[in-house]
């Protein structure tokens, strides 16, 4: 089963919930993680790496905090994922030729090389501002994306 690190699941909903304020300036660790519940400390160096991966911009002082340091649009859910846990395979073999004794006579790993970039492309196609503005129309439904895989 694909499934995100704790890491990159805080990451997305720290930058969510700064894409959901941007009338702030900036929020402190602290804020955000009192409004998710989840553990200050281990959010506050999730946001220092995203802060060097260049996703955020800290500001030090009394009012510091984290913001922002592009526009919400501009940042995917990729790119969170990325500065977090680095690049994500869903299976060893996709890492390079010498990933796994059986590539000569492997099927599938062309195959799986393919969900991965499908994977992938669908979370370059969801942006922070697309997670943020879905929470703000209750009673909506987001109309559902079709995913397809070709193998």
């Amino acid at each position: 089963m694909l499934k995100l690190t704790k890491k990159a699941d805080y990451g997305l909903m720290a930058l969510k919930y700064l894409a959901e304020r941007p009338e702030t300036a900036a929020l402190s660790a602290k804020d955000i993680a009192d409004a998710y519940g989840i553990p200050a400390q281990l959010l506050a160096k999730i946001l220092q790496q995203l802060t060097r991966k260049g996703l955020l911009k800290s500001h030090a002082g009394m009012n510091g905090g984290y913001a922002l340091a592009k526009s919400a649009g501009s940042i995917s859910a990729y790119e969170v994922i990325l500065a977090i846990d680095g690049p994500f395979f869903i299976t060893s073999c996709t890492k390079g030729a010498n990933g796994c004794e059986l590539t000569p006579s492997c099927t599938i790993k062309e195959p799986l090389a393919r969900v991965n970039e499908t994977i992938a492309g669908v979370l370059k196609s969801i942006s922070i501002q697309d997670l943020a503005e879905h929470e703000h129309q209750p009673g909506h439904a987001p109309e559902p994306k079709l995913v397809t895989l070709t193998i």
